[in-house]
């Protein structure tokens, strides 16, 4: 019974696509409501897809290339910010003379958009892979940083008390008990700061790069090529979800082995 309800929920979602596939290809492809050059078919866009891993026209690059150019970008830049911006969020959270030391400085930096800061960036670090990887860390810092604190912060006093009451030291404490509870709100702060990283990085793409799938992206706007802007859009979504579910896998193991 519950294997055929399961098995109904997955067939509802594939209709689901299916009806919004053809809803587009009858207005873009059949009664043609919408112009091409605003919002190519599927068709279309399938064939775009297929065709730009081996073509570099019109923007000199192949799909490929695009694609490894920004994961080489948004996951340097990912990792750094998960690297750095745990550990000083969960320092500012359990040492408060540390927190009374970083906290101000932090809060002034996080209020300034991951964007504002393209423009010095291509000044001092010029185009090129350290100074889009340098936004996508910004991008990613912040939120590893808020929300591993948040995490420190939330740990039950009770458990504190507890771990105190058996002799445990107070950095024992931080790894056996704040960490293990904290570690939910850093896996999503790794979620956030993910989104914020591809966010940033096909921003600065867009603004200083010869190649990408922001690039890719300005070039199709620019070139009035909707599909090759549209196959950016997808590409885009594809490894974001991949990448999301990698984290999701991470904490599903990590998060266990921690609570027990």
């Amino acid at each position: 019974m519950h294997i055929n309800k399961k098995l109904r929920l997955k067939l509802i979602s594939i209709l689901s696509v299916l009806i919004f596939l053809s809803a587009w290809q009858l207005c873009t492809g059949i009664l043609k409501i919408i112009p091409p050059t605003s919002l190519p078919s599927p068709i279309k866009v399938c064939s775009t897809l297929i065709s730009k891993f081996s073509e570099s026209a019109p923007d000199g690059s192949t799909l490929g290339v695009h694609i490894i150019a920004s994961l080489q970008v948004s996951l340097l830049g990912f990792f750094l910010g998960c690297v750095i911006g745990i550990p000083l969020g969960i320092l500012m959270a359990w040492y408060r003379k540390f927190d009374l030391l970083a906290k101000p400085v932090f809060d002034f930096l996080r209020t300034i958009p991951p964007i504002a800061w393209i423009p010095i960036m291509i000044i001092f670090l010029g185009i090129g892979v350290l100074a889009e990887a340098s936004i996508v860390f910004l991008s990613a810092f912040i939120p590893c940083v808020i929300n591993a604190y948040s995490g420190i912060k939330a740990t039950n006093t009770v458990h504190i008390w507890t771990a105190q009451t058996f002799g445990a030291s107070r950095f024992r404490i931080l790894l056996k008990v704040a960490i293990p509870t904290a570690l939910p709100f850093i896996f999503t702060g790794m979620k956030v700061s993910l989104n914020a990283a591809w966010t940033s990085l096909l921003a600065a793409e867009m603004l200083g790069s010869s190649k990408g799938l922001g690039f890719m992206i300005q070039m199709g706007r620019l070139l009035i090529r909707s599909d090759i802007v549209v196959v950016g859009m997808i590409v885009i979504g594809i490894i974001g979800f991949i990448l999301s579910t990698l984290i999701d896998l991470l904490e599903a193991k990590f998060v266990k082995g921690g609570v027990q």
